[in-house]
């Protein structure tokens, strides 16, 4: 599935993942292929990335934490996702 991490002054990240987990409102949330579409606004915390690998060119946006996968995070403040079809946004602060 298609990921795009966006904020107002630059592109964090957008690529392929194998799934996302997201802070919302009521606790986090995972998102994984083929979830159903969804819009919701999102608080304070980290969206992690589960990927093999983050290009270059993103990796020094994201903390790349321990474990058997690769899982990246990204502190945001608050912001909003959709998701439809395989391809979310991101949009954060």
């Amino acid at each position: 599935m298609n990921i795009k991490i966006l904020t107002p002054e630059y592109v964090v990240f957008e690529g392929e993942v194998n799934s996302v987990l997201l802070p919302g409102k009521n606790g986090e949330f995972h998102i994984m292929k083929n979830h159903a579409g969804i819009v919701s606004s999102l608080v304070g915390g980290n969206v992690k990335l589960f990927v093999s690998s983050v290009d270059e060119a993103y990796a020094k946006n994201f903390t790349q934490e321990g474990g058997k996968d690769a899982v990246y995070s990204y502190p945001i403040k608050s912001g909003v996702v959709e998701f439809n079809h395989n391809k979310g946004i991101i949009l954060c602060e």
